[in-house]
């Protein structure tokens, strides 16, 4: 038979049929042998072949087979540094959740992701939630960062999944594709979940005021089917993401704004960094680019994972 993984728990995965009908599966213990080295061989997303267990009271699966992947978003494994973790497969489009406070989300943060999701071919935009929140300051610095990011020719959409501000926009959006809702914990994932499909009832805990960080309350991905034509893949709050297998020298591929400019530089490996008559330097010069897209480019190409705290109202 063959399904669709809605959730992994790292040893069994929830898979649904075409038909409907779900099952609990497990793997095949030779798909760790395989030389993948990700923490989780099978993701939320992945289309996989699987037999019915025999030898099992309970009818339960045996997966055998994972079908090629469109595209995946994969970081940097939290305990495991030469392994990595991928978060969901097969995805149409990324919300990347953002607030300016409570907790902070650093512009380093949001071009990492965006370099990973531009590497897979994967569109993201941008959901600067809580904006309910927000004073005349924090509100120009919401305007300032999504007009960054909609020059590069990201989408941006200000929210509120507490008042339901332009929820609607969202769900349009999300209409007839699998989407998947990513940012740090406590940004609002599920309460914004819990906005665009109420009958879902996912678990929300407030922010922990004495670190201004979320707690996590979704602890693995998992996969919602909605009311409107649309999929959901909501996951656990990323503290930091590191970007991984890609070459120094691919990495400005991955930043449009770079990628658009490059063919003016007078090298043509041009790494942006001490060449002479480099168009991406002559830019940033001019203020055509953000300079806090450059330091955060600098910062990967560093390979410094520690610097997810750099953010745009420190670049003055």
């Amino acid at each position: 038979m063959t399904g669709l993984v809605y959730k992994s728990t790292g040893s069994w995965y929830t898979v649904k049929t075409q038909n409907g009908d779900t099952y609990e599966c497990r793997i095949k213990g030779k798909f760790r042998l395989k030389g993948i080295k990700s923490t989780n061989p099978i993701a939320v997303g992945d289309y996989v072949d699987f037999d019915l267990d025999t030898k099992s009271d309970q009818e339960t699966g045996v997966i055998k087979n994972i079908h090629d992947r469109e595209n995946y978003i994969v970081r940097k494994s939290v305990n495991l540094s030469k392994q990595t973790h991928i978060i969901a497969s097969n995805i149409d489009q990324v919300f990347l959740l953002v607030t300016i406070n409570n907790p902070p989300t650093f512009t380093s943060f949001i071009d990492r992701f965006l370099v990973t999701a531009e590497a897979y071919d994967i569109k993201t935009i941008l959901l600067f939630n809580k904006i309910d929140t927000y004073n005349e300051d924090t509100i120009l610095d919401v305007k300032y960062l999504a007009h960054i990011y909609k020059q590069i020719g990201y989408e941006s959409v200000e929210i509120s999944a507490k008042t339901g501000k332009n929820i609607d926009k969202v769900k349009a959006l999300m209409q007839g594709k699998v989407s998947m809702f990513t940012g740090h914990s406590g940004v609002g994932k599920s309460t914004l979940v819990n906005a665009i499909e109420p009958s879902l009832d996912l678990k929300t805990k407030a922010i922990s005021t004495q670190h201004m960080q979320g707690q996590h309350t979704t602890t693995f991905a998992e996969m919602f089917d909605l009311s409107f034509d649309a999929k959901i893949i909501d996951t656990p709050g990323i503290k930091g993401f590191g970007v991984v297998d890609m070459e120094k020298e691919e990495i400005g591929d991955y930043f449009p704004e770079f990628f658009a400019l490059k063919q003016d530089c007078k090298f043509n490996n041009c790494m942006h960094i001490e060449e002479p008559k480099c168009a991406v330097k002559d830019a940033l010069e001019r203020d055509e680019i953000a300079a806090s897209r450059y330091t955060s480019y600098l910062q990967i190409i560093e390979g410094d994972e520690q610097h997810y705290r750099t953010d745009i109202w420190n670049q003055e």
